[in-house]
């Protein structure tokens, strides 16, 4: 198919934002679509961090089952109040490396822009569930001192939007941002990561295609799917419609306990993700952020699975295992 052929059967016809509307945002009220009973494991959906589920994301679970992989993805628990030594509120130092509103500058070459703090679904593992969003971001009134920490810094050659979810962004204002950086020569790659076209299908309209086909840069989006159910239908035409604009496509996925631990799982997710589209890229360690720890699988038990991957797998769906370290130059390699 072609970028001016986005048909998402899953909630058809109906505006992305509108879907946005009627997320999940009561545990209880994501259970008793699937038929379960709370049982005494959900936390209140609305504090700290609260729960935003989209139905589109919500009809690939399957009913009656408590241990379904996107369920466990996104349903707070009771393991969240958990205190654990080694989990922290900024687990990848992500403060330290501040260097603008909104600009996290860690490694050479890339600077990244935090342009909102919004998400469509929320992930329970998030390791920016404590980011001080309303003080720093990069959108709005505010992107124009991004831009010129950009502009005065030559070493930046690629610039990556993330968030929160840079796709929450309305077309307009992604285009405005993008036009303020085309002013930027030293700027070479552009790169966008998002969970969106994922769990959201139909964020990926006719306007965000053109838009990614007019960049003056060599542009390339990295999706977040954990699991091969995540991937359906109307996944496979968002991701054709992306990779029609020029822009290559990656997928990036974290190693979950519970989720995506074992050798099968993670070979269908490997090529799963190929079929649609999404050349596997990084498997990462979980980020130790505080309410995790129940995601948590050592270091052992991953290269063990990355071992079991090479032997199954082409190399080319083999991801990197890696791990983000506060302070390292770039994510390390586990193995």
């Amino acid at each position: 198919m072609t970028g001016r052929e986005l048909k998402h059967p899953s909630v058809a016809q109906t505006h992305w934002r509108d879907q946005l509307k009627a997320a999940f945002s009561r545990p209880e009220a994501l259970l008793a679509h699937l038929g379960l009973d709370d049982q005494g494991r959900i936390v209140d959906g609305h504090a700290p961090f609260p729960m935003r589920v989209p139905r589109a994301f919500a009809e690939r679970m399957r009913p009656g089952d408590w241990q379904d992989p996107l369920l466990q993805q996104v349903l707070p628990t009771q393991q969240e109040r958990q205190i654990m030594p080694g989990f922290a509120n900024d687990p990848v130092g992500d403060q330290a490396a501040k260097s603008a509103r909104g600009v996290l500058h860690k490694y050479h070459g890339r600077a990244l822009l935090i342009t909102t703090g919004a998400c469509a679904v929320h992930c329970r593992y998030c390791f920016r569930q404590h980011f001080p969003y309303a003080s720093e971001h990069a959108s709005g009134a505010f992107s124009q001192a991004a831009i010129d920490y950009i502009a005065q810094t030559p070493s930046v050659e690629e610039v990556i939007l993330s968030g929160g979810d840079p796709l929450m962004l309305a077309t307009d204002r992604l285009e405005r941002l993008t036009q303020q950086l085309s002013e930027v020569e030293h700027i070479k790659r552009f790169r966008i990561h998002t969970r969106l076209p994922i769990v959201l299908p139909d964020r990926v309209t006719q306007a965000l295609t053109d838009w990614l086909t007019r960049l003056p840069w060599p542009s390339v989006m990295v999706v977040h799917a954990n699991h091969a159910q995540e991937f359906d239908n109307s996944v496979d035409q968002a991701l054709a419609a992306l990779q029609s604009t020029g822009t290559t496509i990656l997928n990036q996925a974290v190693l979950l306990r519970g989720i995506n631990d074992n050798l099968a799982a993670l070979t269908e997710l490997m090529e799963r993700s190929f079929q649609a589209g999404a050349l596997p890229y990084y498997l990462h360690r979980l980020d130790r952020v505080a309410g995790s720890a129940h995601f948590d699988l050592d270091t052992a038990d991953g290269l063990t699975l990355m071992d079991g991957l090479r032997r199954r797998l082409s190399g080319y769906l083999v991801p990197r295992f890696v791990e983000e370290r506060a302070g390292e130059p770039y994510k390390v390699p586990l193995l």
